[in-house]
């Protein structure tokens, strides 16, 4: 649905050295017990979207309508499955499987266009990490940030406002501590978004990276 994610951040003042002699034991505690900034907040979310990325699971949604999707990744070879109400897709490093209904198309990857969920009523880590790094670039976002439990693992959670340049003005997110995004909220293109986590485990089934067996596929490479 969205382009898929990209990130950076920054970090400490070199001048902090200069302070040290001067500096009590009492001022060094207060220093580091000092709150996450807005950018630390955003950063450390996508961050932890990044390391979720090189993980292995599978983790099943609740989406908008009550309806459910599931989120497979797996490494060696990297490679993800998204299957959601009416579709599914399938990507590795040197093919992209997109499915709607019983008929499935195959293409060679492309990593200058990686592949997204158009139309799929499932937001995917990947576009949810490329909708903080907008955020952390604008300097009128507005953050407020918690934590939760949700299916069960702990989770931070954040609320944005004034966003720009991404395909929601306002969003809430949820991620795991292993890194796997739990909850997503947002009304984008006037459509309502709402996904949660209902279970997750470390290990996916054989046929999580398979075509469904009576899909009819049509293979876009060939010439």
């Amino acid at each position: 649905m969205f382009p898929v994610a990209r990130r950076t951040l920054a970090g400490l003042a070199a001048g902090s050295l200069l302070l040290l002699g001067a500096a009590g034991c009492g001022d060094l505690d207060e220093a580091s017990a000092a709150p996450l900034t807005r950018d630390d907040l955003i950063t450390e979310a996508a961050d932890q979207l990044a390391t979720g990325s090189g993980l292995t699971y599978t983790a099943k949604y609740q989406v908008t309508g009550g309806e459910t999707a599931t989120v497979a990744r797996a490494q060696r070879p990297a490679r993800a499955s998204y299957v959601y109400p009416g579709g599914r897709l399938i990507t590795t490093d040197t093919v992209t499987i997109r499915c709607a209904g019983a008929t499935c198309t195959s293409k060679a990857a492309d990593p200058a266009a990686p592949a997204s969920l158009d139309g799929a009523p499932l937001v995917s880590p990947e576009a949810a990490q490329a909708m903080l790094t907008a955020a952390a670039l604008d300097p009128h976002v507005e953050t407020t940030q918690h934590d939760t439990t949700i299916a069960g693992r702990h989770a931070t959670c954040l609320s944005l406002s004034d966003v720009d340049d991404t395909p929601a003005h306002a969003f809430d997110l949820c991620v795991t501590s292993e890194g796997v995004l739990a909850s997503f909220t947002a009304t984008i293109d006037g459509e309502r978004m709402d996904q949660a986590l209902t279970a997750y485990t470390d290990t996916t089934t054989p046929d999580a990276f398979l075509v469904p067996p009576h899909a009819k596929l049509i293979d876009k490479s060939v010439r």
